[in-house]
């Protein structure tokens, strides 16, 4: 293939006047002698076949084609769809008149004597040793995105380049569209001219790009401060934390107190938190932060406001063969071993109590490092001191002046519960003198007592 890139000499051109109009060049007649004007020729007209690279100036701009001036006895026709990579576009948003302009010659003379060109295949071949030579040379393209397709965007860098949308950014977005119009740079990560496939990749760019950028931000990351960060994206395991340079990794087991079945049950894509670093692994990159580090421990504030000896209400979680759990808080579930589940032996939890009953337990220890709680249903059934969070639920009339549980008779009285919790140990005590009496006499003593106190 001729490659014809010299530059043509104005004098082989016309001009333009004020307004844009394209003048022919003039030749005026009997200037030249015979052998000049052979001369003249030979070196006026060029020499070219097809498939031949060849520039000229653009002299004309139609709806639907192109003039260039090439120095041929003709001027040769770029039609529209020549002119671009891209689809359905203006020429003058193309190409402007006197733009010097590659085209490749499709047809030195077509049926009606013209001469197509083609500027896009021009600009096809030139991109392809272009981009070739970067790849080899591991550099990166830029090019404006000019289409959303199925999977990713459409990248004119010459040619057409295909940017899936997992390698659009460092994480991979959902909304395409606005990008058209953008300038971006990407590497090439796979070409093929056989196949005219050109596959590209911003995210490895701005990896490249922001490495120095990320060693910098996470050294001065330190294990134990607090950050603002949003949301970016919530997987099976925990939930990503942008932290304006970075991402960080909430893994469930620290996002709260509670028991979490799924990360997207605390928090969503969007959301604003504020996280504690927990550690910065420098070599792998990865930041690992705690949501509920930022958040009051449960266990702490139980442990503050109750005192072993205590009674508390409860509801059943869960039985085990060893005994039953207790939620006695919010996210907070204490042990009642089987050894304490009545005054009599017990060979199966169930056989005493069953999930989602409500019931009074008594604090009998409380391990905040280890964060286990020993409750004990028969010894609720003793009485004694109410932790305080019930003490206004029971009224002045269920204690006495140390804050102990001194019962009260609600059949032969004009006061009756009012609230869950005066119905739960009314309930309670009548379930105990229903017990069999040879089984649970000592209980049902204790609870006469307590129902009862104008005859103690």
């Amino acid at each position: 293939m001729a490659d014809l890139f010299s530059p043509l000499s104005t004098e082989a051109m016309g001009t333009f006047d004020a307004e844009g109009n394209y003048i022919p060049r003039t030749i005026v007649e009997d200037d030249l002698s015979a052998p000049e004007l052979d001369s003249a020729m030979v070196t006026s007209i060029i020499e070219f076949e097809d498939g031949d690279l060849v520039k000229g100036s653009v002299v004309k701009i139609d709806r639907d084609e192109v003039l260039l001036d090439i120095g041929y006895k003709s001027e040769g026709v770029i039609p529209v769809r020549e002119l671009s990579i891209r689809n359905d576009v203006d020429p003058a948003e193309i190409v402007s008149l006197g733009e010097a302009v590659e085209a490749l010659v499709l047809q030195k003379e077509d049926k009606e004597g013209r001469l197509i060109l083609s500027k896009k295949r021009a600009q096809y071949e030139r991109a392809w040793t272009d981009i070739e030579k970067i790849k080899d040379e591991d550099g990166i393209v830029s090019g404006p995105v000019i289409e959303v397709v199925k999977g990713g965007l459409i990248v004119d860098i010459g040619l057409r380049g295909f940017l899936p949308a997992s390698l659009v950014e460092l994480r991979r977005v959902r909304e395409l569209q606005p990008y058209v119009g953008q300038n971006i740079e990407a590497k090439i990560i796979e070409l093929d001219r056989n196949r005219n496939n050109v596959v590209l990749s911003r995210r490895a760019w701005l990896e490249e790009t922001q490495k120095e950028q990320r060693g910098d931000f996470l050294n001065n990351l330190k294990p134990g401060e607090r950050r603002k960060g949003v949301i970016s994206s919530v997987v099976n395991f925990g939930a990503f934390v942008d932290l304006g340079g970075m991402d960080g990794l909430i893994h469930v087991s620290e996002l709260s107190w509670k028991h979490v079945e799924h990360p997207s049950s605390v928090v969503t894509v969007g959301d604003e938190v504020e996280v504690e670093v927990l550690d910065v692994d420098l070599d792998k990159e990865r930041i690992s932060l705690s949501l509920k580090n930022t958040q009051a421990d449960p266990w702490q504030e139980f442990a503050d406001s109750h005192q072993e000896g205590q009674l508390v209400y409860g509801r059943i979680t869960k039985l085990v063969p060893f005994g039953a759990f207790v939620q006695v808080g919010d996210g907070i579930e204490g042990l009642v071993h089987i050894s304490e589940m009545a005054a009599h032996h017990v060979d199966l939890p169930e056989q005493v109590v069953a999930p989602g009953e409500e019931l009074w337990v008594k604090i009998i220890e409380i391990d905040l490092q280890r964060r286990r709680i020993s409750l004990s249903i028969k010894q609720a059934a003793d009485g004694g001191e109410v932790s305080e969070e019930y003490r206004e639920a029971f009224g002045e009339h269920a204690y006495d002046e140390e804050g102990n549980y001194i019962g009260f008779d609600y059949s032969e009285s004009e006061f009756t519960p009012e609230t869950e919790a005066q119905a739960a140990w009314a309930d309670y005590a009548a379930e105990a003198q229903a017990v069999a009496p040879a089984e649970a006499e000592v209980a049902a003593e204790v609870v006469a007592e307590e129902s009862a106190p104008e005859e103690a």
